[in-house]
């Protein structure tokens, strides 16, 4: 009788020990999840902050362009105000979109494409994608371990009981619009 009630006391505390473990794997995927999810939003923050240096920019040369500029300056102020995974996903396809708009405008004008501050603004802004593309990758990673975890058994016990839930992948819809956008001048 002694032998059983140790062996189902040692079965007890290993269930809670995993239990534990499961739990604080949880909390620190929720967590990693969180801080990818931040870094996205300070290299999105810092491509909207360039974008109006970058449409006053071709103002000055593409005055005629009017409803251009104001579909980029449209779709900035959208990106900047979206507030969950999906939205901010939508909102900046279609930031995307007005700022392949912006840069085939800019194709007309030599001058402008010549212009040392838009080529300085242009390098900045790919090289703003480029680190955008490599925190989606980073956010994507945490969230698919994390997704893992909540779903996988028997995780998904502790998971349900202390209400984690899976995280929103953070992509685009088109397959080409995956791609950092370049342009050519």
């Amino acid at each position: 009788m002694k032998i059983i009630t140790i062996v189902i006391i040692a079965l007890i505390a290993v269930f809670l020990i995993y239990a534990v473990s499961i739990y604080n794997r949880l909390v620190k995927l929720k967590n990693l999840v969180q801080e990818a999810w931040s870094g996205i939003d300070v290299m999105l923050k810092k491509r909207h902050d360039l974008i109006p240096n970058l449409v006053e920019t071709v103002k000055g040369y593409a005055t005629h362009e009017r409803e251009t500029l104001e579909s980029v300056i449209r779709a900035r102020t959208q990106a900047v105000g979206a507030d969950s995974v999906q939205a901010k996903e939508a909102a900046e396809k279609n930031l995307n979109q007005a700022m392949m708009n912006l840069f085939a405008v800019a194709e007309q004008y030599p001058d402008l494409k010549a212009n040392t501050n838009f080529q300085q603004l242009q390098s900045e802004l790919t090289s703003i994608e480029n680190d955008v593309e490599k925190s989606r990758r980073y956010y994507n990673g945490t969230v698919r371990e994390n997704n893992t975890l909540v779903e996988s058994f028997p995780s998904n016990i502790i998971a349900n009981m202390y209400k984690f839930e899976k995280s929103p992948f953070f992509e685009l819809e088109n397959i080409a619009e995956r791609e950092v956008p370049t342009v050519k001048f």
